[in-house]
């Protein structure tokens, strides 16, 4: 592949496979499960959640990913985000990623909101001049200045998800990689999620979004990829990969 191709790249996707390991019966409790382990009692089924699939996404593209519950959305996005290792080919990503997969993820339930947005920050070794920097920003955006010393234990999963949304997505990633982002909090929010998600790829950077929401994917994505059973289906335009997969999903 030629530099010039190389450098209009944001996202690499080639080939991957991943496999996950189901236990076939049901236990009681952890208990009954190591017991039937040590006894080699346990019986897995094999279950290809990818199955082959190759991408590319250039700089400053949109792109949306559509498919079931099951399809392997999730489990791509954490591929992609360096969070799961396939067991076969390879995920790449050029630039600085916002990994926007489980809201709330990296949070310490015991310590503040306040203390949460540092001690996140610095798990993705953002300096922390620029976490002082974009900490009013974070407040201002999530909507929580009268909760802000308080434990995150104490939050609902709705102010837990715009906490962990400010605090991902104010740091302008090269790549924003978003799950589901928009499922849950009020529509006042999640208007406001969908602005800073368009505002930050008017400004270049590139987005990759899974939503169960075919409207949602058009609003934001230029193009999109339709996933099933761990397959790619359909690619090409947001309209278009949208508007076939609603279709079957009507039949």
């Amino acid at each position: 592949m030629e530099n010039s191709v190389i450098n209009d790249i944001a996202i690499s996707v080639e080939n991957v496979s991943v496999k996950f390991n189901l236990a076939m019966a049901k236990y009681d409790g952890l208990k009954e499960y190591v017991i039937s382990l040590l006894k080699g009692q346990v019986l897995y089924q094999e279950f290809q959640a990818l199955k082959d699939v190759s991408f590319t996404v250039k700089k400053g593209e949109s792109l949306g990913i559509v498919g079931f519950n099951g399809s392997g959305k999730s489990t791509l996005l954490k591929v992609i985000a360096g969070i799961l290792r396939p067991d076969k080919g390879r995920a790449k990503v050029y630039g600085t990623i916002a990994p926007l997969i489980e809201l709330g993820a990296g949070f310490d339930a015991n310590l503040t909101a306040k203390e949460n947005i540092f001690f996140n920050s610095a798990l993705r070794a953002i300096p922390k001049k620029k976490i002082q920097e974009k900490y009013n920003e974070i407040v201002d955006f999530a909507e929580l200045h009268d909760f802000i010393d308080v434990p995150i234990k104490n939050f609902s999963s709705g102010m837990r998800a715009r906490l962990g949304f400010a605090t991902a997505i104010m740091f302008d990633p090269d790549v924003l990689i978003a799950d589901e982002v928009l499922s849950t909090g009020d529509y006042k929010f999640k208007a406001k999620c969908e602005a800073k998600i368009n505002q930050i790829r008017q400004n270049g950077a590139t987005i990759l979004f899974v939503s169960h929401s075919a409207s949602q994917v058009q609003k934001v994505c230029t193009n999109a990829i339709w996933l099933d059973k761990g397959k790619i289906i359909m690619e090409g335009s947001s309209s278009q990969v949208c508007q076939a997969y609603e279709n079957h999903g009507k039949k």
